[in-house]
């Protein structure tokens, strides 16, 4: 287990690179500025001329070229269509009118692509949005860390291991977990794109061949609880949507026409390797649904904060910037840089699209992003995932709710109460505690109430597996259960029992709020 551990305490100096490798990044830096002519619009690539954190710098810088013009001949992963109508659906979930799950894989690995592992985490992620449509009588927008996911970010590029300084493991589609594989690899982003695919593909086919068909018989499965008192609690729950259910059967409200076969299921992932993204960015077709092809004249002329509400203008050829490679993608907290490459990038897409606000964040640098990334104001564009840990959120999450409300901007707050609570055993082993985890989604409940606001969605790092990398929960489990199935080859995730139990006592929490 320990071995799994490699981002340790230590922490070695930066990896320098040979005077090749700087003259490789200088000529990638060199080429694109001449491409984009000095120009300061826009593009695919002009992220490029900024600073960049958490860049890789290959050994063939050929071969990396070769990689690149591949993807760019291949075709998209996602289409407009679909990124425009989760867009429309986080509009919803920023007016209070849905309710956003996302959750999936800390570091998606390419040999989680096969049928148990996309089943596993299809089916959790089905029976948590259940139980919150349950408890907050809300729909559920669905958006999985899969099909993507392979990049992680690290707060060193090399690592001590066995005394000798090697690569950090960044994600499949850099780098092998393997000592021996941790040389980044140029071929790993072509595979990091047909595994893209190939989930997405079965993910997509298991919907419409029933895996999300609310007629089927539901598997709770609540023998792990070992409180009785939370056993009955979440019994009680069950029971009643199984009655709910078999009422719609009845009266036949569960049509094939009452969307109880299946569900949108969305992906997403970090935006991180931009070179990767930018090779997936294409100049495609607004869908009709897109926000600027609305009628202006069927739309409210101030938003609900009581700003103006802004009609994004319609490009001329009716086109826009999609990244095809996921439908939602996320700037982490180490890459949000006012002026650097990450923001750049993000700023012309059309997608819908996620921003890390951890501890180190102000609200003027919060303000500034929000009208970089998202000048028109456009609802549903932004959604905030804030990541604070249980001790700081109180201190934290007040300013930054008062000082958008006061920007005029309209954000999806979703809490991610995963990243600010990680913790490490003595022996080195990094965990979480379930009860912090628990707190920071339930300080999110209330903070965002007394604020005159509200929790749109929670971002968890969870899996399908029976995994035990978290502590505490209703199993019980301690730091020594962690050897008994710790899998995960960067930060630890629930297993299927402990991601369950949070969306019972989330939903708990609505339903007690809903009789007040």
């Amino acid at each position: 287990m320990a071995a799994r551990m490699l981002d340790g305490a230590v922490e070695p100096p930066r990896l320098k690179l040979s005077k090749e490798g700087e003259a490789a990044a200088e000529l990638k830096i060199n080429e694109t500025r001449k491409r984009n002519g000095g120009s300061t619009e826009w593009t695919p690539s002009s992220w490029t001329t900024k600073p960049i954190k958490q860049d890789v710098i290959y050994e063939d810088r050929a071969a990396v070229n070769k990689a690149l013009a591949k993807l760019e001949r291949l075709p998209p992963i996602v289409t407009p269509t679909e990124i425009i109508r989760l867009r429309n659906s986080l509009r919803d979930v920023a007016l209070g009118k849905a309710f956003l799950l996302q959750g999936g894989d800390c570091a998606e690995l390419f040999n989680y692509c096969e049928d148990n592992a996309i089943d596993s985490k299809i089916k959790l992620l089905l029976q948590m949005s259940l139980v919150l449509i349950y408890g907050a009588y809300k729909p559920v927008v669905r958006i999985a860390r899969m099909a993507g996911q392979y990049a992680k970010p690290r707060s060193s590029p090399t690592e001590i291991y066995e005394g000798i300084e090697i690569p950090s493991f960044r994600g499949d589609i850099l780098n092998g977990y393997d000592v021996d594989e941790r040389t980044p690899d140029p071929a790993r982003l072509v595979s990091a794109y047909f595994h893209s695919a190939t989930t997405l593909n079965y993910i997509r086919a298991s919907l419409a061949s029933g895996i999300a068909d609310l007629h089927a018989p539901l598997e709770w499965e609540l023998g792990h609880v070992k409180d009785e008192k939370i056993k009955a609690q979440y019994t009680r729950i069950v029971d009643n949507i199984t009655d709910s259910l078999r009422f719609m059967k009845t009266v036949g409200a569960d049509s094939p026409s009452s969307g109880l076969e299946s569900v949108d299921l969305y992906t997403s992932h970090e935006g991180l390797l931009l070179e990767y993204e930018q090779s997936l960015t294409r100049r495609l077709r607004h869908p009709p649904t897109h926000p600027s092809l609305q009628n202006p004249s069927t739309l409210p002329t101030s938003q609900p904060n009581g700003h103006p509400n802004p009609n994004p203008t319609p490009s001329p050829d009716n086109k826009g910037w999609y990244n095809t490679s996921a439908h939602f993608l996320w700037i982490g907290d180490r890459t949000r840089q006012l002026s650097g490459a990450h923001v750049e990038y993000f700023r012309g897409l059309e997608n819908p699209i996620g921003i890390k606000v951890g501890p180190t964040m102000t609200s003027p640098e919060l303000i500034s992003l929000l009208d970089i990334l998202n000048p028109t104001k456009s609802i549903g564009r932004i959604t905030l995932i804030t990541r604070y840990g249980e001790n700081k959120i109180a201190s934290l999450l007040p300013s930054h709710i008062r000082a958008v409300r006061d920007s005029g901007h309209i954000v999806v707050w979703q809490c991610d109460p995963m990243h600010g609570n990680t913790t490490s055993t003595p022996s080195g082993v990094k965990t979480r505690q379930f009860s912090s985890i628990l707190s920071e989604v339930g300080s999110a409940l209330r903070i965002h109430k007394e604020e005159g606001s509200f929790l749109g969605g929670v971002h968890l790092e969870l899996t399908g597996d029976a995994v035990t990398e978290c502590v505490g929960g209703s199993e019980g489990l301690t730091e020594g259960d962690l050897g008994v199935n710790y899998t995960t080859f960067c930060d630890p995730r629930l297993n299927e029992k402990q991601a369950l139990e949070l969306a019972f006592l989330v939903a708990g929490h609505y339903r007690e709020e809903g009789r007040r």
